[in-house]
């Protein structure tokens, strides 16, 4: 059984993508740029706030700081309204906590967005560090913050679960030396996984705790 599980945020934790596809598209009305689906912004989630502007300006990238600044103003902002939890994920995080597992959530999303999104829906589950993107260290899949978190859980590299649903998430586990449980309710498809490395699958919640306490 693993004593601690490292989770991305976005696409697995949380659904996240309404909430960023709304107010990316707002980011980028005020500079009269085209609207993106909901299906591009979940292709262009997975490493940061910076890569997601950048892909959804395109061409326009004299636009790219200005459009960026505005996005990294309001979205910490954001209400989280569309956001939700996904089927069997309370109930498996109650119980991996009763168990014994520690939680922790490690996310390319600016810290003051993860904070408030965790503080409305997931605070409740008391993960025990919760670390977005702040300037100490480089987004994933640069393994130091992974490395960090693990320092500061007093654990080894083999009691540790990174848990993800995308090829950063799968980078991020290897370049650390830990192994990763992709996530097959979010944003990639198995086959992208596969293509990133990923060796372990989980298609929902109940499989994944099955699969820490194994």
């Amino acid at each position: 059984m693993f004593k601690a599980i490292i989770f991305d945020l976005d696409g697995t934790l949380l659904d996240t993508s309404r909430d960023i596809h709304k107010v990316i598209n707002q980011s980028l009305a005020t500079f009269s740029l085209p609207q993106i689906s909901l299906d591009d912004t979940i292709r262009f989630i997975g490493n940061g706030a910076k890569k997601l502007v950048e892909r959804a300006v395109g061409e326009r990238r004299e636009l790219l700081e200005k459009v960026y600044a505005d996005y990294s103003k309001n979205f910490p902002e954001c209400d989280n309204e569309n956001t939700k939890l996904y089927p069997d994920e309370a109930q498996t995080l109650e119980n991996l906590k009763r168990r014994g597992v520690r939680l922790c959530i490690l996310s390319n999303k600016p810290q003051a967005a993860t904070d408030r999104v965790y503080a409305k829906l997931l605070s409740k589950f008391g993960f025990c560090i919760v670390l977005g993107h702040a300037e100490y260290y480089p987004l994933k899949p640069n393994p130091a913050s992974t490395l960090a978190i693990i320092e500061k859980l007093g654990l080894n590299k083999e009691e540790v679960l990174f848990v993800g649903d995308g090829e950063t998430d799968v980078e991020t586990a290897a370049n650390a030396g830990v192994l990763c449980l992709s996530a097959l309710w979010g944003y990639r498809t198995r086959e992208q996984l596969e293509g990133a490395g990923a060796k372990y699958f989980a298609e929902n919640f109940r499989q994944l705790e099955k699969f820490v306490l194994s």
